[in-house]
């Protein structure tokens, strides 16, 4: 008697799902506990494990969309499944993949992982794999350097002469691609974002002498006590958790005809990902020491390179904060994380002339920006809050001491 594999809830606000890939194929022998496929919601992919031993039968199509308890394929445990395996064995010599195990010695990608590799131009035998028997993940595929794919593969083909560059032929390619449920999900957001808010953004500059002084003189002890590094970020979100306190209506949302206060913070950090844009919460903000924080921003940095981030990691937040300035921007206007009302936005630091005590000096200067909801933060509130924030960074022993 067949099992059916059907696609399981993974959060209560999901109703449908991408199958991003199979990783097992169609009559393969698969034991208990092997991960057959992936599964991509709008918020984070979940792998999908086997729940019995058998040979599996594939039903749905890599880049299906399907609502949660679709059947996707069936599995056949018991006696046949030997049968199964050695009828289908005599066509999986003949398998890249099976070429590629050989190749690799044992190791090969899979379904995903192998689209990845080829579209970065990356010999499989190049990459080393993290899942069960060596084999490359789509995760592996995602995080190896594309530098792989030009190192030469061997002294001889490293000594050849440099190929004559060809004429421009002139031919203009355009290619369609169909949208991730991710993506497809962050432009529906941003745009209710947009459509939905009387958003408007309001900017202050933060003079970061006296902050890259205290981070330069103590990084090194700091790592060696916490083994984590000691960053920006972290002197961030604390100044924020503590501008929250001042101004909680910037930490409120509005529900409906009602505003809904809090008395912690759990600040969203968004972090780019190869899939795209999301946003884990580190949870009670306020509570925690910048070790603790740095500890926590790593962690799920890490998994959101991964796709590795579970829906509660990505749920709640009642404030975000997002860092263009790592990729060099000096000015932006971020765009509200709904249904929250503000966020932050970190920018590039720069050398600027800056008046002190009469005096013109060079300091490192940074441009923030809030975004905020003006329904509910007047302008007051917002210009308090980011100059709470500019006050307490410029002078980091006020925001250690918590004055």
């Amino acid at each position: 008697m067949s099992i059916e594999i059907k696609i399981p809830s993974i959060g209560e606000s999901i109703t449908e799902v991408t199958l991003a890939s199979w990783l097992k194929g169609d009559g393969e022998q698969v034991n208990e506990g092997d991960i057959l496929c992936e599964i991509e919601s709008d918020k984070a992919t979940v792998e999908l494990p086997a729940e019995s031993s058998g040979v599996l039968t594939i039903k749905a199509k890599e880049g299906d969309e399907l609502a949660i308890g679709a059947i996707i394929g069936t599995l056949t445990p018991g006696a046949g499944n030997a049968k199964a395996a050695a009828k289908s064995a005599p066509a999986k010599e003949a398998t890249p993949a099976k070429a590629e195990a050989v190749a690799t010695g044992g190791a090969h990608p899979s379904p995903a992982a192998r689209k990845i590799l080829a579209e970065k131009g990356i010999p499989a035998d190049e990459v080393k794999g993290s899942g069960k028997d060596g084999r490359i993940t789509k995760a592996d595929a995602l995080s190896v350097d594309h530098k792989a794919a030009a190192a030469p593969a061997s002294k001889a083909e490293s000594s050849a002469p440099p190929a004559v560059p060809q004429k421009a032929t002139g031919e203009r390619v355009q290619t369609r691609e169909k949208m991730s449920r991710l993506r497809k999900t962050i432009a529906a957001r941003l745009t209710e974002a947009k459509n939905s808010t009387a958003m408007l953004t309001t900017f202050n500059e933060v003079d970061m002498h006296e902050l890259m002084q205290l981070r330069k003189k103590y990084k090194d002890s700091f790592f060696e006590k916490h083994q984590v590094g000691l960053g920006f970020m972290s002197f961030f979100t604390k100044a924020c958790t503590q501008a929250l306190k001042e101004f909680p209506n910037v930490n409120a949302m509005i529900d409906g005809e009602e505003i809904i206060s809090h008395n912690y913070a759990d600040i969203g950090i968004a972090v780019s990902t190869p899939k795209g844009l999301v946003v884990p919460v580190v949870r009670n903000a306020e509570a925690l020491s910048l070790a603790d924080i740095e500890r926590e921003i790593k962690r799920l940095a890490l998994k959101g390179r991964d796709g590795k981030l579970t829906i509660d990691e990505m749920q709640g937040g009642t404030f975000t904060i997002t860092n263009g300035g790592v990729f060099g921007s000096m000015l932006s206007t971020p765009i509200i994380n709904i249904p929250q009302s503000a966020i932050l936005g970190m920018h590039n630091i720069v050398e600027r002339p800056v008046a002190i005590n009469g005096q013109v000096v060079i300091h490192p200067v940074m441009y923030v920006a809030l975004s905020y909801d003006h329904r509910i933060i007047d302008g007051r509130e917002s210009v308090g809050f980011l100059k709470k924030v500019k006050d307490l960074l410029e002078d980091p022993a006020r925001l250690l001491l918590d004055i």
